[in-house]
């Protein structure tokens, strides 16, 4: 199965697209992942990405395309799930026509619907260590009491107004794309609220409808 994951930030995309991978063997692909791996394995395109990292530089859109092609291409073009690509009409186009040139079109873009507040209030809630960059979530998986409080810390782009600001640039420059796929059959709904296990049945049951 070749699905896209697709919502805004702390809409939960990461967590159920690592479910699907632990229990559907449905490999998790994600941008921010394959670009900090490629960097650290010191790949040519992990140079490039770096060269721009280091330079304070956003990583080029066709960059960002090449990895992401290329970690598909790693799964035989086949049972994975985008997390964070495509995020503009551009890079949508793109993997369209990639995946088309294999034969392998996508099956499903599971949009994870959930309201702004309940997304503010489930950034907010992130924590990091201050000197491992771990995370954590004060509702969800909170630090271990062993852990020194003082080094838990909220960042900066996880407070309340960055958050907001941050929902505005997705509604701005990414949710458009549902409309994308919605045109092309491919948008299916799911409600992103409550608990993790309760949105997972969601995301199973939305699947299960599509082998119909």
């Amino acid at each position: 199965m070749r699905l896209i994951i697709f919502g805004p930030p702390g809409a939960g995309k990461g967590t159920q697209a690592g479910l699907l991978e632990t229990r559907h063997g449905i490999t998790q692909i994600s941008t921010g992942d394959i670009l900090r791996d490629a960097m650290a394995q010191e790949t040519d395109l992990g140079k490039k990405a770096k060269s721009y990292i280091d330079a304070g530089e956003l990583v080029p859109d066709a960059l960002v395309r090449d990895l992401s092609e290329q970690a598909i291409a790693d799964e035989g073009h086949d049972d994975f799930v985008l997390d964070g690509y495509p995020r503009t009409d551009q890079q949508a186009e793109w993997l369209t026509a990639f995946l088309e040139s294999n034969d392998t079109p996508l099956d499903a873009v599971l949009s994870m619907e959930v309201p702004d507040d309940v997304l503010v209030r489930r950034l907010s809630r992130r924590r990091v260590h201050e000197e491992t960059g771990e995370t954590y979530h004060l509702d969800h998986d909170p630090p271990p009491d062993d852990v020194d409080a003082d080094l838990i810390v909220q960042r900066s782009d996880d407070e309340p107004e960055t958050i907001q600001n941050r929902l505005d640039v997705y509604r701005e420059e990414t949710e458009p794309l549902a409309a994308y796929y919605e045109e092309r059959g491919l948008l299916v709904s799911v409600d992103g609220t409550g608990e993790i296990e309760e949105v997972f049945g969601r995301v199973e049951a939305a699947l299960g409808a599509l082998d119909r």
